[in-house]
């Protein structure tokens, strides 16, 4: 279910028109996706508890945020609809349980959960990425729904499935609603990606089996085989998705975290040398035509398997999808949530994810990982998030760039100045001239350099700040007093190109 990581991949800087090229293995790459998974359902990660009032829960998203952004995190996936309802004030759905403590009643005073999420990751430098799950309507027989839930005004639309109810996929009503909930996010905030987790038709149970006789009689006559159809109809959602999400924001990434195999080579002599559970046969979700067709912009298996794990090895997985990417982003799930855990011997050997991390960066065809879950980190996986901050993420990263989407470079920030005062150094600059797509800044990166070092902006370890917001100043407290500083800022535009550099300009400390 709910779970997340992945890591690696790197881009180095070409020249001083900032082109970027995949390096194979860097100990501190300058590009690299890093996400960690918030889950809301059930009070996962976040907020703790339901009916926490607006600051407190303010409090506790902002204290997550500091922590994973020492861990060098740069992207949040926030779950934001886990159940038919919503994290969020634009929606046509009820206000989660989750949230308030009970469905469909909204926080006080006007709080927008996702707004307030979004302004504070940019902030520090990091996405944020609308976590949904299309299909899940309740999490149990007894669970309470508003008047407002779907499953109240449309029961017509759902199937139970092992005491869940679920959206039938098969249902074309169904999936257009789907594609308009998502769209109003997409138009209604400034997220940076739409996010979906491996649940799509329901992980099989012994002895329940799904109720959709009915649907494909009626709209199945293209297919001979109720499994074809029922992928198909899973497929005709994420084309649907692609094309909706990208035609009212071209920006917007579209990315899904599939279960980590495929198929199995027993099954398919394209699937890879395992022997579990398969998306493709028991969850009707065809994980690799997705990236082929290039409808969605990253995938992100749930690889939680260590090197050893017999009947699906992580390299093994790791190797397979990294050789059916097709050009497109491929994020490993890295399950936090199992370090220290009894299941299996593998998993209490403390470097079991750090060394899933170097084998990652070995390949440049995985730029990156998500780690599930986020209060794993602060928790059975402290051991891991150490490693993060003193070691494998030591220095920040900018998210790898997405050409398909957009590859034209923003215009170099315009008019840098520092100036010493006494409790740091003053940045600002103005923002750049729009370029060619018409964009001007939606971020910075600041650059410094101590007097004599060589100016390198491809080396990560020179970054100073980064903000996915458009404000035009920064004050730099780590400072020596006497000491002298070069400065150097850039501009990025909503997919992260980054601009050639104004500067550098020169200070000494007060």
């Amino acid at each position: 279910m709910l779970k997340k990581i992945v890591l690696a991949t790197f881009t180095t800087l070409l020249s001083s028109n900032f082109i970027y090229a995949q390096s194979t293995a860097k100990i501190a790459p300058k590009r690299e996706f890093r996400g960690v998974w918030v889950a809301t359902v059930t009070n996962i990660d976040w907020p703790s508890r339901p009916g926490l009032t607006a600051d407190q829960q303010k409090q506790e998203f902002i204290g997550l945020l500091e922590q994973h952004k020492k861990s060098g995190m740069n992207a949040i996936i926030l779950q934001v609809r886990p159940a038919a309802d919503a994290f969020y004030k634009k929606s046509r759905e009820p206000w989660s349980q989750w949230l308030t403590g009970t469905q469909g009643v909204a926080p006080a005073g006007g709080y927008d959960p996702l707004e307030f999420a979004i302004k504070e990751a940019h902030s520090r430098g990091m996405e944020l990425h609308a976590w949904f799950n299309p299909y899940r309507a309740t999490m149990s027989s007894s669970s309470f729904v508003s008047p407002d839930h779907m499953t109240r005004k449309k029961p017509e639309w759902f199937f139970t499935y092992g005491g869940k109810k679920q959206f039938d996929p098969g249902l074309p009503e169904v999936r257009e609603y789907i594609v308009q909930v998502i769209l109003d996010v997409v138009k209604g905030y400034n997220v940076d990606g739409i996010h979906f987790d491996d649940y799509f038709y329901p992980y099989p149970l012994a002895g329940q089996r799904i109720n959709d006789e009915g649907t494909f009689k009626k709209y199945g006559e293209a297919f001979d085989d109720i499994k074809d159809w029922r992928r198909n109809n899973v497929d005709v959602l994420i084309k649907q998705l692609d094309d909706s999400i990208h035609f009212y924001k071209k920006y917007v990434k579209f990315g899904i975290s599939p279960f980590g195999i495929w198929k199995n080579q027993s099954d398919d002599q394209l699937g890879s040398d395992t022997h579990g559970l398969s998306n493709y046969h028991e969850l009707y979700a065809d994980s690799r035509k997705w990236i082929k067709e290039g409808w969605v912009d990253y995938i992100n298996p749930q690889i939680y398997f260590s090197f050893t794990r017999r009947a699906a090895p992580f390299g093994t997985l790791v190797d397979w999808w990294s050789d059916n990417t097709y050009g497109r982003h491929l994020y490993i799930g890295q399950a936090a949530y199992l370090v220290n855990q009894k299941m299996e011997a593998a998993w209490r050997v403390p470097n079991q994810i750090p060394e899933q991390i170097r084998y990652l960066r070995k390949n440049n065809r995985v730029q990156g990982s998500i780690f599930f879950s986020s209060k794993s980190l602060s928790t059975v996986a402290r051991g891991t998030q150490d490693s993060l901050r003193n070691d494998l993420y030591k220095y920040p990263a900018l998210p790898p760039q997405m050409p398909w989407l957009d590859e034209v470079v923003p215009n170099q920030p315009q008019n840098l100045s520092a100036v010493a005062i006494p409790v740091g150094v003053q940045l600002k600059w103005e923002a750049p001239l729009k370029a060619e797509d018409g964009e001007t800044a939606s971020g910075y990166v600041v650059y410094r350099f101590e007097e004599g070092e060589k100016i390198d902006v491809l080396n990560a370890e020179n970054i100073l700040h980064i903000s996915f917001e458009d404000f035009t100043f920064f004050l730099d407290t780590s400072i020596e007093k006497g000491k002298r500083y070069n400065y150097l800022v850039t501009a990025l535009d909503r997919l992260k190109n980054e601009s050639e550099a104004s500067g550098p300009v020169g200070v000494e400390a007060k």
